[in-house]
């Protein structure tokens, strides 16, 4: 009996050995099989682009400080993305990841850590320019820079950034539109936003829109989105724009604009115009800032103080319709053509005062820099 079941358990061990060895042999050569895959044209483009691209994008880690109902400093973590545009240090990323922190961690795809200060930003565009200090003999990967001049709808674009995280993340898709304006956080309209269907979501901003040749040509920066994830409404900043502004930013750390010195202004609505009994367009002048080439012209703000609904308005001053000949419809489409000008330029702008109409010519200048 005794023979029998030691017989019984030999033949059992040599099976399971047989099926264990058999396992390894498949798997083993599942794994050469995987090894000799061959991959289609779209995909060896991507994998390329990947691991061309993939060492220039960094983490940011953002530090902000808050305060608890008892005043104590309490420090918030968020993340982000960005890309080294230079082998000195220099990185690009949206104004939004880096806003407020009070410390800027980097984390390099090869896992090294630097600390980050910002060399300038422009909140009209959401760009900004933050520096590691580069040891001496590392050598970073940067971004090679394409155009976005010539970019056409279905054409294919790849996306490289840090969603939720995540790090070195790649998504694909293809340009859905093109010409988009997305409002920046001070209300100034971004123009010619690439619209894509690759995802991007929290922790995306500021990481590289790349075309199938992996050159930049956007960079992410928001997406359209109830729940707050992907659902295919991407929109990034072209590189023309970020070509613009940079050398601004690099040379120094805010960008020359021309400056007209509206503080406060708002828009004529239709109903706001019928309440008011006003024209349908123009935008109103609440508050002009001293000594800025608004206030030298001659163009005055309000000193009426006015109650409509939930609303207080400053109403007296002077409404301006139109620039250089070209009706004013809103307050972004107004600050949008000042933005067209260069500092030095003379623009002629039509007001309505006291029921009258009225002419001023304003010399543009540069613009203060702004607070950080």
């Amino acid at each position: 009996m005794k023979k029998n079941l030691k017989k019984s358990c030999l033949i059992l061990f040599l099976l399971l050995f047989g099926v264990i060895s058999s396992l390894n042999t498949i798997s083993h050569a599942a794994a050469q099989k995987l090894s000799k895959r061959k991959f289609t044209a779209d995909e060896v483009n991507n994998v390329t682009i990947y691991k061309k691209i993939s060492p220039a994008v960094v983490n940011i880690t953002t530090t902000t400080l808050a305060y608890d109902f008892f005043y104590d400093v309490i420090p918030r973590s968020g993340t982000g993305s960005g890309m080294v545009i230079d082998p000195r240090g220099y990185i690009l990323t949206n104004h939004h990841v880096i806003e407020n922190a009070a410390k800027l961690d980097i984390t390099l795809l090869d896992g090294s850590e630097y600390t980050a200060k910002v060399v300038g930003f422009d909140i009209n565009n959401d760009i900004a320019i933050i520096k590691i200090n580069v040891p001496e003999g590392k050598k970073l990967q940067f971004i090679p820079v394409g155009t976005s001049t010539d970019l056409m709808v279905g054409q294919k674009v790849l996306a490289i950034g840090n969603p939720f995280g995540l790090e070195s993340t790649l998504t694909t898709g293809v340009i859905s539109s093109l010409g988009r304006t997305l409002k920046s956080k001070n209300n100034r309209l971004i123009q010619n936003i690439i619209q894509t269907d690759a995802a991007i979501n929290p922790g995306n901003s500021g990481g590289p829109l790349i075309d199938s040749q992996g050159k930049l040509i956007g960079m992410n920066t928001a997406i359209f989105s109830p729940s707050k994830a992907s659902v295919g409404i991407g929109f990034a900043i072209p590189v023309s724009t970020m070509k613009r502004v940079v050398p601004d930013l690099l040379k120094y750390g805010y960008v020359k604009r021309p400056y007209f010195g509206l503080s406060n202004a708002i828009t004529i609505t239709k109903p706001l115009s019928k309440v008011l009994n006003l024209s349908d367009h123009g935008i109103i002048v609440q508050k002009v800032v001293p000594n800025s080439p608004a206030a030298k012209a001659g163009i005055r703000g309000g000193d009426n103080v006015v109650r409509l609904g939930r609303y207080k308005l400053l109403l007296g001053g002077d409404i301006i319709y139109s620039v250089d000949g070209k009706k004013v419809k809103t307050t972004s489409a107004f600050a949008t053509y000042i933005e067209s000008k260069n500092p030095g330029d003379k623009i002629e702008v039509e007001v309505l005062r006291d029921g009258k109409f009225m002419k001023f010519t304003v010399a543009l200048e540069n613009i203060p820099r702004p607070k950080k």
